[in-house]
């Protein structure tokens, strides 16, 4: 990949969880339309089941590299209220349903949810199964942090259910891991991936970060090298995204100047994409790579790939509920997101409010452009050759991908774009090619990564 094209290509832009994004949902927001689309969607969708993400916040230390919601404690009485809360959500979605729903995914995502002992987290899982029905197929997921996930934590989630974890490694250089506060050895990631794999898990995870302060080529050679000794089933290798405009102190625990960019952050990723395939990874998704034996490799293959703010999945409901603060909810026709700070969570609940505070219901234009960004995303490539994916704009898109074809990154059909696999390290950059609500709004300020 040349210079020339990073420099290029290289601007602000959004991973595309959702379209439209978030900085794009509207300020004044009806939630009961929102509720109204929910439950439309839900009668409609409902054999499919339900997909639930349940954010867990709270972390014992702050990781200077993280965009995540978080709140810093180690005070562990807080677990016991917030998955009270977390139930007391719960109820209040289910009251929408005349019967019980089917539930086909259970994703932890945090902060740390493992910073929550085996036996809360038990309550909550069974506290949200009481309530619902359990698809037979139903894929449950966590996210662990190898310094505070015991071998009672996986017993505990692999009893209830759980058969997928991915552990945060981000980078083994004790330099790196200084500058970013995430001290961990490869004995202890090394140590807790053996527990899963032992006890029985079927998707093992490791999340790896490019472009980290103070990495060098070395450092991720070190990393995957070592990583590849574990031999999870699938990593994610993700492009540091530095925002501290948005995120405030949390990313400003370094110098600007000690941050990879451009060519130099391009290169570790070059560097790091070829090796994970020269270990028998192969690339299904943006930043996301698996071995042929995991289900979302063969998902990829058979093209029921589906993204979603839990990232890529293999579920394909189209509904997603988010419990907890700042989670979002998704009911394919509209988006929610729950308030941010645990106090207003804690009001809205006793009030017997959904604890909401944002939103957007998708216009019938944003729902074609939904699934023209989805098809990018997992198939990498997409086509209007049915009536119902045509939208007015389709020349103009077309005419600004066109400069991306005569650079190689995509190949224009008459009624379909597909991206070359050099392109795929632009995917964000064709998306945005889609994204009309990006073309049509111009922010006072920068809201998004770059895309390099």
């Amino acid at each position: 990949m040349t210079n020339s094209l990073i420099k290029k290509y290289n601007v602000p832009g959004p991973r595309y969880t959702s379209y439209p994004t978030v900085p794009y949902w509207d300020d004044n927001f009806d939630f009961y339309d929102w509720v109204k689309t929910f439950t439309v969607s839900y009668l409609k969708n409902r054999n499919e089941g339900l997909s639930i993400y349940i954010h867990l916040p709270f972390c014992e230390s702050m990781c200077t590299f993280c965009g995540c919601h978080k709140r810093i404690t180690k005070n562990h009485k807080v677990e016991h209220p917030y998955i009270q809360g977390l139930l007391k959500e719960w109820q209040l979605y289910c009251r929408l349903f005349k019967e019980k729903p089917l539930i086909s995914e259970i994703h932890l995502g945090g902060g740390t949810p493992t910073f929550f002992s085996p036996g809360k987290l038990k309550s909550l899982i069974n506290g949200i199964f009481a309530l619902a029905n359990k698809a037979p197929d139903c894929e449950m997921s966590f996210e662990g942090h190898p310094n505070n996930t015991t071998r009672e934590h996986l017993e505990q989630l692999y009893r209830l259910g759980f058969r997928r974890v991915s552990f945060g490694v981000q980078d083994y250089s004790e330099k790196v891991q200084k500058a970013i506060h995430r001290i961990q050895p490869y004995s202890q990631v090394a140590k807790v991936t053996l527990w899963a794999r032992d006890i029985g898990y079927t998707s093992i995870g490791h999340d790896i970060i490019f472009g980290l302060p103070f990495q060098q080529i070395e450092d991720v050679v070190d990393t995957i090298e070592k990583t590849k000794t574990l031999l999870p089933d699938r990593i994610a290798f993700y492009s540091y995204a530095h925002v501290p405009w948005i995120k405030g102190n949390g990313q400003r625990g370094f110098k600007e100047q000690d941050i990879p960019k451009d060519e130099e952050k391009r290169i570790l990723y070059e560097v790091g994409k070829s090796l994970l395939q020269h270990h028998g990874y192969e690339e299904i998704g943006m930043d996301h790579f698996a071995l042929p034996s995991d289900s979302l490799y063969k998902a990829s293959e058979t093209g029921k790939l589906h993204r979603n703010f839990m990232g890529y999945t293999t579920t394909q409901s189209k509904i997603m509920i988010g419990l907890g603060v700042s989670a979002i909810g998704d009911s394919w026709y509209g988006f929610a997101q729950n308030v941010k700070s645990i106090e207003d969570y804690y009001q809205l609940l006793s009030e017997d409010q959904l604890p909401l505070v944002k939103g957007h219901i998708l216009t019938s234009e944003d729902l074609i452009i939904r699934q023209h960004i989805q098809n990018l995303m997992c198939r990498f490539e997409t086509s209007w050759r049915n009536d119902e994916l045509y939208f007015e704009e389709i020349p103009t898109v077309i005419s600004e991908l066109k400069e991306m074809e005569n650079d190689g990154l995509v190949m224009i059909g008459k009624n379909f774009i597909k991206v070359t696999k050099t392109g795929r390290a632009f995917i964000r950059n064709i998306c945005m090619a889609f994204d009309l609500r990006l073309k049509k709004t111009r922010a006072e300020r920068q809201l998004f990564s770059m895309t390099v």
